[in-house]
């Protein structure tokens, strides 16, 4: 976070010295920018998953979904983002605007998971689905933090995350 400035935006952005401090007066709102600019990419990567996955219909499905979601935001550009999403929630702890924009949105791949769930009879699918993809995030991080070193089980994991929720 210590390197996000105004002078660095510009430099990456190929933009004239300047030029991000015209669009964002402070740190506070440039940070705030860019905390926007991820939850938007988040909101279209999931709209554009869910609209391309097939229904989920079976629990192998819903694993499959899970797990394609795990490796976009481990690998290439999805893992730089999910960096920077992680570097934003961290300060988001001592900036409640920040907090506000991270707070997980409705989308259709959460609205996939609760209709999928909700169909099995799982008691409050609402929170089950709420748990299962903070579970998931879960894994994003710890697979993130371990990067090469981290080991992969392929769909285990997510299989027991998806088992759980389904219990009654």
């Amino acid at each position: 976070m210590r390197g996000l400035t105004h002078r660095a935006v510009d430099a990456a952005a190929g933009l004239p010295a300047g030029t991000t401090s015209a669009y964002f007066r402070t740190r506070s709102a440039l940070l705030t920018g860019l905390v926007r600019r991820l939850v938007e990419l988040d909101q279209a990567e999931l709209a554009a998953a869910a609209e391309d996955a097939p229904a989920l219909r079976t629990p192998d499905d819903l694993v499959r979904g899970l797990a394609a979601l795990v490796a976009a935001r481990t690998a290439g550009e999805g893992r730089r983002r999910t960096l920077a999403r992680y570097a934003c929630v961290l300060e988001s702890v001592r900036d409640p605007e920040l907090r506000d924009i991270l707070v997980p949105r409705e989308n259709p791949g959460r609205e996939a998971v609760r209709t999928f769930l909700a169909a099995r009879g799982v008691a409050d699918p609402e929170a089950r689905t709420l748990t299962l993809l903070a579970c998931v995030d879960g894994l994003v991080l710890d697979r993130v933090v371990a990067g090469e070193q981290a080991v992969s089980r392929g769909t285990d994991e997510i299989e027991g995350l998806v088992a759980a929720a389904l219990r009654p």
